[in-house]
């Protein structure tokens, strides 16, 4: 398809000329060199998202049909774009979902671009296609049917594109399931995926969970696609507009990691304004005594509303269900974006605040002990006076302009300060008994996080392949502090916790350690459309660079090293049909090295950058108000472990993670959804050292993973929905001999929420119950990496209700 010279758009009284110039460009010049297909006729076509006038030029060039539009009307509006197999009429509605806008047809192949009637709310079309954005204001990622997941995600490099264009597996969760799932934290969130599991006590110092077996931090959780810019210990959920849960090695995509994760990536989007004003108060309680409120405010601002503001704010707190436990939290979040005619800009600043008194920790089971049972804990074995207090502030700002309609340069700057003080014990039990040391432990952590990222994306044809090329560098540069100071022990138990003295004089100080990491690399991609675009191919490399120094008590450790590799990944999209797509993708990437965990003797040792492999197959079924998707993955990276005898932390052999993920996601039957999957993971030991383990399951990884939500609008009672959700995980060794396991559990959750109107108003309450059946289980045996070995203890049964008033 030939270039398009865009040309400035004329004063909005010249109406004659203007119609006059933009029919010209969009019917008859050299982006219609076709006859007009059909209007009823699907055909393939791939338009960019970007500015709506842009796009218009695209699709019109594509199907020769012309258009008459009065420029003003366009300025400043943005389009989600689209690519697949429309009609002229699907494409031009999903190109002007939520613009304002409507098209007249004026005769055969022959349209004017006219504002909607007032009253009206949008644009319908056929219920197969796009459902429309939601009221998050995200202008990229229309909801799939049941409003839970989105059908784009953000993909780095790549960009934001369609789930059924993705090769790779891929689950974008929309802020509608945050809310009522009545999620507070990333951690509550996940609990909704199979392929993803939380390592860490709900009611402890901070979250951790696994991708397809492998460890993944807080630290590597992007924002905007910026790591290490949200709060490293919990991320509090009402700041996200959508979570794109990404599984298998994302390098290519999204760069190295702060923490070297390589199972996945997790990235929250933040927060814009829509259209339409939003004014909301959430008031909330969960069990025992946690309230709070949050406030959910946005604006745009501007003739063609091409300002933007959102606000996010929130406090909660008080005791939770565990005895002298409780928990309290505030957040404030604010967003600002300008959307141009070619240039786009946002802002997002945040800060929060998490105070927890007696934080749990992991259970470690020592050499002489057996698993504890989990039935028994029926108290808070961590002491009253420990406490954990976090305190984050986190920045971005991204910006793309349109240098022409077929390239786009962006930029994206993020940065974080945070101050963290703990005064923790771990819980090493010792014995059957279950009989534990309490040493007190006052620790310090200060981190400072600069980022930043710049890349172009080019769309051209050369002959009859379509082409998308990225070409971006980033850079990561964080600092951070550790300190603190030992005290006296004092004995405890598991099942029956005695209380110990608040700790008083320090027995040791522990040194000073100081790091600094930088991470830099350069990316380079290109997407090739065969077909019409029903085979996509991507090939694509990152060249990355590693650094890291640290200092203890201002002496140079020999920790520090300096490395660089460029890692290849390809991916291959086969659109069978409309509905159909099969995908296969090979993906590598240099990893941050592992660090000692504070249950070794080598504490904060850091160890050098690994290589992580994954080759995956899949295939994505959408049936327009359902979609299922299977996938088929190996990974391979080096295994660590903390010796039982020695407690010294570091590699032994590497681990090969096969398995086979189905997913389902959707509404089958008009108010009936579905949200869930398995997934399967066969995971061997192999190189150990001697050859002890190989043959062995890797620990803390679960064999069957299980997840099934379910949403009912009861018919006899508008606004009524019924809600139910069963969690299951298969039993998991605790170490690499597989001498110690914990059993499999289940946990099932129910809920109501109504919605209704009270003078305009929109309101709507609920109410849930997890952990229906207060079981007692042993959650996790740690993290799959056995960086964080020890037990996770279920979280007892708890109550959930809201209520969220509109103005």
């Amino acid at each position: 398809m030939p270039a398009v010279t865009r040309r400035r758009t004329p004063p909005a009284s010249s109406f004659s000329c203007s119609t006059l110039c933009l029919s010209l460009m969009l019917g008859f010049g050299p982006l219609a060199p076709q006859m007009a297909v059909a209007d009823s006729e699907q055909r393939s076509y791939k338009v960019p998202a970007g500015d709506l006038g842009s796009a218009l030029i695209r699709f019109a060039g594509q199907a020769g049909v012309s258009v008459s539009v009065e420029p003003g009307l366009v300025s400043g509006r943005r389009s989600a774009g689209l690519s697949g197999n429309y009609s002229i009429d699907e494409g031009f509605a999903r190109l002007l979902q939520g613009s304002g806008l409507q098209l007249q047809p004026v005769s055969a192949g022959a349209y004017t671009l006219v504002p909607l009637p007032a009253g009206a709310d949008a644009l319908e079309i056929a219920p197969t296609s796009i459902l429309g954005s939601h009221a998050g204001g995200d202008l990229d990622g229309e909801r799939y049917a049941g409003g839970q997941v989105a059908r784009r995600g953000s993909q780095g490099l790549l960009g934001s594109r369609d789930f059924m264009e993705t090769p790779f597996s891929m689950t974008t969760y929309t802020s509608e399931a945050v809310q009522n799932q009545q999620a507070r934290t990333l951690g509550d969130l996940i609990a909704s995926d199979p392929s993803v599991r939380a390592t860490n006590p709900a009611g402890g110092r901070f979250e951790q969970f696994t991708i397809r077996g492998f460890s993944l931090f807080n630290s590597d959780v992007s924002y905007n696609g910026l790591y290490g810019v949200l709060p490293t210990y919990s991320i509090d959920m009402e700041m996200a507009d959508r979570v794109d849960i990404i599984k298998g090695p994302s390098q290519l995509i999204n760069g190295i990691s702060p923490r070297g994760s390589v199972g996945g990536g997790i990235n929250v989007v933040a927060k814009r304004a829509a259209d339409k004003p939003l004014t909301e108060f959430t008031g909330s309680y969960v069990s025992d005594s946690q309230v709070g409120g949050a406030v959910d405010i946005g604006r745009r601002f501007g003739d063609q509303n091409q300002f933007g503001l959102r606000f996010n704010g929130v406090k909660q707190g008080g005791d939770t269900e565990w005895d002298h436990q409780s928990v309290e939290r505030e957040m404030a979040v604010l967003g600002l974006d300008f959307r141009g005619e070619r240039l786009r800009l946002s802002a997002d600043f945040g800060h929060t605040e998490r105070d927890t008194d007696a934080p749990q920790e992991r259970v470690i089971v020592g050499a002489n002990a057996k698993v504890p049972d989990a039935d028994d804990v029926r108290r808070n074995y961590a002491q009253a006076w420990s406490q954990a207090r976090t305190n984050d502030t986190f920045g971005t700002l991204n910006g793309e302009y349109d240098i022409s309609d077929s390239l786009m340069a962006y930029a994206a700057v993020g940065a974080r300060k945070s101050d963290h003080d703990f005064l923790r014990h771990n819980v090493p039990v010792s014995n059957d008994a279950g009989d534990f040391s309490v040493q007190p432990r006052d620790f310090t952590r200060d981190e400072n996080v600069k980022t930043a990222t710049a890349g172009l994306r080019n769309w051209f044809h050369t002959g009859p392949v379509s082409h998308e090329v990225n070409l971006a560098a980033s850079y990561f540069y964080m600092d951070f502090e550790n300190g603190g100071a030992r005290y006296a022990s004092a004995p405890s138990n598991l099942y029956d916790p005695r209380p110990t003295p608040t700790p008083g004089t320090p027995t040791r100080q522990d040194a000073k350690v100081y790091t600094e990491n930088r991470f830099t690399g350069v990316a380079l991609a290109d997407t090739l459309g065969f077909f019409d675009d029903r085979v996509l191919l991507t090939l694509g490399a990152r060249w990355q660079r590693v650094q890291v120094d640290d200092w203890s008590n201002n002496v140079k450790g020999a920790t520090a090293y300096d490395e660089e590799k460029v890692s290849p990944s390809g991916g291959i999209l086969y659109k069978v049909t409309d509905q159909l797509s099969l995908y296969a993708n090979y993906m590598e990437g240099l990893s941050q090295g592992k660090i000692a965990p504070s249950t070794a003797i080598n504490e904060d040792q850091i160890f050098p950058p690994f290589i992580s492999r994954q080759v995956e197959v899949g295939a994505k079924y959408d049936l327009g108000n359902l979609a299922l998707t299977a996938s088929a993955f190996r990974i391979r990276q080096p295994a660590y472990e903390t010796n039982a005898s020695t407690r010294v932390f570091g590699p032994n052999g590497k681990r090969e993670n096969k398995g086979v993920e189905l997913s389902v996601f959707g509404e089958p039957l008009k108010g009936f959804r579905l949200l869930g999957g398995v997934m399967y993971i066969d995971s061997e030991l192999t190189g150990t050292n001697g050859g002890t383990f190989d043959g062995n399951r890797a620990p803390a990884t679960p064999e069957y993973n299980v997840n099934l939500g379910a949403e009912w609008d009861v018919p006899s009672l508008s606004g009524l929905t019924l809600t139910a959700r069963g969690i299951h995980s298969s039993s998991q060794y605790l170490d690499q001999a597989n001498s110690k396991q914990i059993d499999g559990w289940q946990r099932f959750d129910a809920g109501a929420r109504y919605a209704f109107k009270v003078d305009g108003k929109d309101i709507t309450l609920r109410a849930s119950v997890e952990n229906l059946l207060d079981e007692r289980y042993w959650a996790s045996a740690g993290a799959s990496d056995d960086s964080e070995a020890g037990l996770t203890l279920s979280t007892p049964r708890t109550y959930l209700l809201s209520a969220s008033v509109g103005f």
